[in-house]
């Protein structure tokens, strides 16, 4: 029976990016989920990924043939401090498939074992981070923000010890690649010019073949802060707080990676901090713009020899492309908020109202997404299609506002039904919810019991459409449900 299609194309890449590394075999695994449609999408035989060979494949027992494990070596600024070596700890990279339209994607395997950049760690996962991960990325990516995604997750019938005894399990994730902001840093601190042309040659190649190059540190970084730019914006539209923004954590391609102590506002704050590691708010969802420039700078210092041989120039010419990162974020968000708010184009007129919404969602503590999702609600009364039970508090702290965006809906040249369904395509109902989160996570690992994360998981794969049976998943948490910190699980 035909396996996983491997090829392994940064294993050509110089041997000080990564090191051979062998998975740890696991004692028993066992099946949690499967992701069929991205399975068939990668081209991947979904009968040989649900045999009991594949499942060990998915453990890390069974090497497919053609696979060649590594894991990567990258350094990284960790809530602003540098660390020169982090790399692989708990992770192996399989290999690389071409999907079906011939993109190619990373088969990563979490949990998988130590590593020689595993630091004194396990190089284990935890049940819970494994089935938080699966259930965000997917969520994010039927929201259609980029990220890494879940082809899989198997529990392994071992125990691993953090603050408490809990059980193992397993992530097999796909990305368009794990190289990171983090990776360039490292090979720029090597001192090694070939190592880090070599790198950026490849990253251009893999992800950005149509630019045209003319410095090709230059033009990568160009396309870097065009991607992150991007994805932030649409964090910052849908209330994602990522939680831990390392420059370790900025993958060159623009997808969302390392689903730790993320989550989603319920209340919305502008300061709003989750991850119990972020005493100082760094990575709060107001700074999310900041840190990606941030960390996009950092990327640029560690370009600099490639991109002038003085290094005076080369910084004049990479902060020339650093300075966009602004105008990128402002135009991208913009688009999606007009769109959130049923307006075709924002007007320069259009940001003290827009100021005055978030500034009555800050002081009323209205939930971020019920508020958008009423707006598309009440944007055509005639609608006949079921809608969630609002919040009392949305509709009478928006009274004296709505009156000022109806009016300025007025001067839209598209229907309300029309205008209706563009926002519901945009607004979702179900996110998936801290507490709703965790009571999955708390199921499945207390009680052997995945029946919650498997509903959850079918719930948040139609965000955008209301069902009554599931009522309960698309509103905010009472007080006693209310999830005030994330972990991220290492």
């Amino acid at each position: 029976m035909k396996q996983i299609p491997f090829q392994n194309t940064y294993t050509s890449l110089p041997g000080k990016l990564f090191r051979h590394t062998q998975p740890t075999p696991v004692k028993e695994p066992g099946l949690i989920s499967i992701n069929n449609d991205l399975a068939r999408n990668l081209g991947i035989n979904l009968e040989w990924l649900q045999s009991a060979n594949g499942i060990e494949t998915l453990a890390g027992n069974h090497i497919a043939k053609g696979s060649e494990p590594i894991s990567s070596a990258y350094a990284g600024h960790q809530f602003g401090v540098y660390n020169p070596q982090l790399g692989d700890g708990r992770a192996i990279l399989l290999g690389e498939v071409l999907s079906i339209r011939g993109e190619r994607f990373d088969v990563q395997l979490k949990g998988s074992g130590r590593t020689i950049y595993s630091r004194g760690g396990d190089g284990r996962s935890a049940l819970g981070p494994v089935l938080r991960e699966y259930l965000l990325c997917e969520a994010m990516h039927i929201l259609s923000i980029p990220t890494t995604r879940a082809l899989a997750a198997v529990t392994t019938g071992e125990d691993v010890i953090r603050d408490r005894i809990l059980p193992g399990a397993i992530l097999a994730r796909i990305a368009k690649s794990h190289i990171r902001i983090g990776t360039f840093q490292y090979a720029a601190a090597t001192e090694d010019i070939k190592t880090l042309s070599a790198l950026t040659d490849y990253t251009l190649n893999r992800h950005y073949a149509d630019t045209k190059v003319e410095i090709p540190a230059l033009s990568l970084l160009k396309c870097a802060v065009k991607a992150q730019a991007e994805l932030v914006s649409q964090w910052q539209l849908v209330g994602f707080i990522h939680g831990v923004m390392n420059t370790d954590n900025s993958l060159i391609s623009g997808e969302t990676i390392d689903y730790g102590p993320c989550a989603f506002i319920d209340q919305y704050h502008p300061d709003t901090v989750f991850s119990s590691i972020d005493h100082g708010g760094r990575y709060s969802y107001k700074n999310q713009p900041a840190i990606a420039h941030w960390n996009l700078t950092m990327l640029a210092q560690a370009l600099l020899p490639l991109i002038h041989k003085k290094t005076e120039t080369a910084v004049e010419m990479a902060q020339e492309v650093i300075n966009i990162f602004p105008k990128y974020f402002s135009s991208y968000h913009n688009s999606g908020l007009a769109r959130k708010l049923g307006i075709s184009k924002l007007q320069d007129t259009d940001g003290d109202l827009i100021n005055s919404l978030f500034e009555t969602m800050s002081n009323a503590k209205l939930d971020f997404t019920l508020t958008f999702r009423y707006l598309s609600d009440i944007t055509n009364l005639k609608s006949s299609q079921e809608k969630i039970d609002t919040p009392q508090n949305i509709e009478m702290e928006l009274g004296s506002w709505l009156p000022r965006w109806l009016e300025r809906l007025e001067l839209e040249k598209i229907g309300a039904s029309e205008r209706q369904k563009s926002m519901y395509e945009v607004n979702p109902v179900f996110i998936p919810r801290n507490h709703l989160v965790e009571k999955a996570i708390k199921s499945a690992t207390e009680d052997g019991d995945f029946s919650e994360f498997h509903l959850l998981s079918k719930v948040l794969s139609s965000p955008f459409s209301y069902n009554s049976k599931y009522e309960r998943y698309g509103i905010p948490p009472r007080p006693e449900q209310v999830v005030k910190q994330t972990f991220c699980g290492t």
